[in-house]
């Protein structure tokens, strides 16, 4: 009875064998066939032309940096200090909420750099899809626009600080200094331009603070809190103001400068 359980189980381990020689040829020949997926479809004197799959992976590649190029590179981190700051100086804990806050800079951002974006698009996008220019140059030419709006928002003082940490030459002009030193003096004076605009919203939202404080501590109401009574004053007075068409008017037209 055991011989025949070991006849029979050699028979079943030879099938299997035999079932897997053709497998491993199949493999061996798909690993050497020739009509595997190229990295580089051609290379010639105009430039580099890469297989899709690689397209596709420097495609999402450059996804990744959307959010730091949208943050850095873009009007976005002022309008959204200067939102914040209005929604802080009405007392307004969550009204509008932060999904709003964000949705309104976003479609604010695409507003002011609309211009900008035009630019890139016909001077580097649409040569590039149509085979006229590699991508080397497409980035080029999309990095000037970019550079263009960035100088004209951004102070002498700031670029002149970064270049010297940079060690750059004294006499360096904005046109001429790197990426590297252009964003960040660029962020640091949307910073500025940010706080100083939030400075200007916080001051009639203030002395209403210090009125409506002064009137309560005159009429002995010391448990009644000022930023709560406050609060409908500073809503009427934006509202009558047209707060909304102001501050939004303002932070499109502080980009045209």
């Amino acid at each position: 009875m055991s011989s025949d359980r070991t006849v029979h189980g050699l028979r079943i381990l030879g099938l299997s064998v035999l079932s897997a020689v053709p497998a491993l040829a199949l493999a061996q020949q798909a690993g050497t066939a020739p009509g595997a997926l190229p990295l580089v479809v051609a290379q010639n004197a105009g430039g580099t032309s890469y297989s899709v799959p690689i397209q596709t992976l420097l495609f999402f590649t450059a996804l990744s940096f959307l959010p730091a190029v949208l943050l850095m590179m873009t009007g976005f981190t002022r309008i959204v200090i200067v939102l914040g700051l209005m929604r802080q100086a009405m007392g307004t804990q969550a009204a509008p909420p932060n999904q709003v806050v964000i949705g309104l800079s976003l479609f604010l951002t695409f507003f002011v750099m609309g211009p900008t974006f035009d630019k890139v698009y016909q001077e580097a996008y649409q040569p590039y899809s149509a085979g006229q220019i590699p991508f080397e140059q497409a980035v080029v030419r999309a990095e000037a626009p970019m550079r263009e709006f960035m100088l004209k928002q951004t102070r002498q003082s700031d670029v002149q600080l970064f270049a010297k940490l940079a060690k750059l030459p004294a006499d360096v002009k904005g046109e001429d200094v790197p990426l590297k030193v252009l964003v960040p003096a660029f962020v640091t004076s949307e910073l500025k331009s940010a706080f100083q605009i939030g400075f200007l919203i916080f001051i009639p939202f203030l002395i209403i603070d210090m009125v409506v404080a002064s009137v309560l501590m005159s009429l002995g109401m010391m448990m009644l809190s000022p930023v709560l009574v406050a609060l409908p004053f500073k809503l009427m007075l934006f509202v009558l103001a047209d707060g909304w068409n102001l501050l939004l008017g303002s932070l499109a037209a502080s980009f045209a400068t």
